[in-house]
């Protein structure tokens, strides 16, 4: 009796290893991946992979939720008017800086967007594209080596000094211009003391101008200007821009370029209140996250959101705060929590890539990871030009 006994495991074991299940619950999903099989003969579409997705689990399954609320943005008619989401994209500098850009052309040259907020980067970035290329580097590049021989690197990505120096011998005579029609403006005002006659610059407008002056169908705001999608930019001083808006100073004192921040607030403010719907598609964290959340705040929310970045919640930054920390919110009798959750991406966002389907151009994208905001590593634009000449 005792040797059986022995020969038995001990009963605290079993029953800690040993819990019996409870039943799962009804229509709970089993794991499933891709079965390649089903697409022997063909390729498989990235709508196709997208779906094959939604049961794979980790980030996978996030993507896919990512697909069906983008869908969904996409779907909406409102029932009487017939009006469309308006859906706001955000976007950090380094994915115009990347290969990215143009799959974000993409979408703005087919209206797939309704307004977009990006940093001056994601401005500034686009438009030196179209003087010059960008050229892949490596992440390992040691940064001094780089600067000795006036390249830029924006992680394995390089940028040369005189692409810069391209911007500032473009850019300047655009500003003078607009300078000009500035004064013009505020003169004719001043004889007619009709305040509609003055000339108030805001970032979207500025660069809408640019977008127009740049007239090159590879470029974001070219796109943007064709199409009327603003593109708002409240930090719009915080790069190369900024620099060349520096140096204007100088150039045209007395006189300078005035920018009205407040008249973009109000439009994107007004864009959202005025919303049938509102989705919001942020790539990325910091300004363009912000910006876009705080305009549907005064709706009350957006129905749709979809986040993608590498940020993390635990430091209480705005980059990382999950969609729960501020509850997008559905329009029925009152407004109540979206029963349709929204998607956030971390961590390994950066597995996902650009998922635009040549077959299936209607259906959705994903991108890959932008994480806070990273500029490019620039010199000055004085600096720039005194190390090209030397």
């Amino acid at each position: 009796m005792s040797g059986q006994q022995d020969n038995a495991p001990p009963s605290s074991a079993t029953n800690a290893v040993l819990v019996a299940s409870e039943p799962v619950p009804e229509g709970t999903h089993k794991v499933s991946g891709v079965d390649f099989e089903k697409y022997q003969g063909r390729d498989i579409t990235v709508a196709e992979m997208v779906d094959n997705m939604k049961h794979m689990g980790f980030q996978s399954s996030a993507v896919a939720d990512a697909a069906r609320i983008i869908n969904e943005m996409r779907a909406y008619r409102h029932p009487e008017t017939g009006d469309k989401t308006t859906i706001f994209l955000g976007y950090t500098s380094n994915l115009i800086s990347s290969g990215l850009r143009d799959t974000i052309r993409y979408l703005v040259r087919h209206r797939h967007v309704s307004a977009i907020v990006t940093t001056a980067g994601g401005v500034e970035e686009d438009l030196i594209k179209c003087l010059a290329p960008t050229y892949m580097g490596s992440f390992t590049a040691p940064g001094a080596g780089l600067r000795a021989k006036g390249l830029n690197r924006i992680g394995n990505l390089i940028v040369p000094n005189s692409n810069y120096c391209s911007f500032e011998d473009w850019l300047v005579p655009i500003l003078d211009k607009m300078l000009e029609e500035q004064e013009a403006a505020n003169k004719k005002a001043r004889e007619t003391g009709n305040e509609e006659d003055e000339l108030h610059w805001t970032p979207s407008r500025i660069i809408e101008r640019l977008g127009r002056e740049i007239n090159h169908e590879d470029s974001v705001l070219y796109w943007a200007a064709k199409n009327n999608i603003p593109i708002f930019c409240p930090a719009l001083t915080d790069g190369s821009l900024g620099d060349m808006l520096y140096f204007h100073t100088f150039r045209a004192s007395p006189l300078r370029l005035r920018v009205d921040i407040v008249d973009d607030l109000r439009r994107i403010n007004t864009m959202a209140v005025r919303a049938a719907r509102a989705g919001m598609i942020i790539l990325g964290g910091g300004i363009v996250k912000h910006h876009i959340a705080n305009a549907c705040l005064m709706r009350n929310g957006a129905e749709h959101a979809v986040y993608i970045n590498t940020a993390q919640e635990f430091d209480g930054s705005d980059a990382g705060a999950r969609p729960d920390e501020a509850p997008p919110l559905h329009e029925q009798d009152n407004k109540v929590p979206l029963k349709r959750n929204p998607t956030i991406d971390n961590d390994n966002a950066q597995q996902i890539d650009s998922t635009q389907s040549a077959e299936h151009p209607r259906h959705t994208f994903g991108i890959r990871s932008p994480g806070s905001e990273r500029t490019s590593r620039k010199a000055g634009v004085g600096t720039a030009r005194e190390q090209n000449q030397r």
